[in-house]
């Protein structure tokens, strides 16, 4: 079941808009599933969501709608070439394929994507494409296309478990001297992550901190796959050594691991450092209420026996 979406800030002016209006009801917190297309369903299942696309030019716009496959390659979920077809792309379909949009004008066609009853288990990648073309001057087709993802896993059940791990964090320096800590990540989970997150940085030289300094770009993983996020920091920060605190989130999966770094004095990188994960809050406060209820019930043994001594001796 799905239900329409907050409010959402506007298309951006001058160009081809598309956003997604509908989300999973029970996905109504999750970013991701509030961006893209992301649902795990049962082989014969049928679901339906709302899109906008719009038209922010002065000009008229014909636009066509219209699935496509794609795929996760070296971080980044890419698009394929044109129409091409995928499982996932041939199972997908619009109300309305062609649009001729007036200046500033929206339309809100709606995506199908219904799973043969023999379907494999496992995820699939396409992309919902909005793609609009006109000549310039010279004669050339300019082709300008805009989409959102869809990441739909298939089977029996619950979705799989989404979970990851950072295997490691590298200190470098880049070519102009700016510090940059690359975290090796791998997807230890059954579905696709986009990770991105932020870096801080505690107990450098004379107790300085710093941050948190967001990753450059999100990297997307599909499950199995091993990536990197880098993360570019102020060019002033001296060479360390530094507590690294990196916290990487896709979704609502969220993780937090610590290191000690240093970076080196001119470019290049140091030594990949292992890292240590860090307990979420709510885990901490969870064994701590716990460690306090164990206390309680040693201190109540503790004075029964006391009692039982008292009784015993008199």
């Amino acid at each position: 079941m799905a239900g329409p979406l907050p409010s959402q800030a506007p298309p951006a002016p001058g160009g081809l808009g598309v956003r997604l209006l509908e989300a999973p009801t029970s996905a109504r917190d999750d970013p991701r599933a509030r961006q893209y297309i992301v649902d795990h369903l049962a082989p014969g299942a049928v679901i339906h969501r709302r899109i906008e696309v719009s038209n922010t030019t002065a000009a008229p716009m014909r636009v066509a709608v219209y699935p496509a496959a794609a795929g996760i390659t070296d971080g980044a979920l890419v698009g394929a070439v044109g129409r091409t077809a995928n499982d996932l792309s041939s199972w997908t379909t619009l109300d309305q394929g062609d649009l001729e949009l007036a200046p500033g004008a929206r339309a809100t066609p709606t995506v199908t994507v219904t799973v043969p009853a023999d379907a494999a288990p496992g995820e699939q990648y396409a992309v919902v494409w909005a793609e609009a073309s006109a000549p310039n001057p010279s004669g050339v087709t300019l082709v300008n296309r805009v989409g959102i993802r869809m990441y739909v896993s298939v089977g029996a059940g619950g979705a799989p478990a989404s979970s990851f791990s950072v295997d490691s964090l590298t200190a470098q320096r880049a070519p102009d001297g700016r510090p940059v800590v690359t975290a090796q990540v791998h997807n230890t989970g059954g579905r696709a992550l986009d990770l991105a997150g932020t870096l801080s940085l505690s107990d450098g030289p004379g107790s300085l901190s710093a941050g948190p300094f967001p990753a450059q770009v999100a990297s997307t993983l599909a499950p199995g796959q091993s990536g990197t996020v880098n993360i570019a920091l102020d060019e002033q920060l001296p060479d360390g050594p530094w507590n690294a605190t990196i916290n990487l989130k896709s979704g609502l999966l969220e993780e937090n691991y610590q290191a000690r770094i240093q970076f080196p004095t001119g470019p290049g990188a140091g030594a990949p450092v292992g890292v240590q994960k860090m307990l979420g809050e709510h885990l901490g406060i969870l064994i701590g209420a716990l460690l306090l209820a164990l206390a309680a019930v040693a201190v109540v043994l503790l004075l029964r026996r006391r009692g039982k001594d008292g009784r015993h001796t008199a």
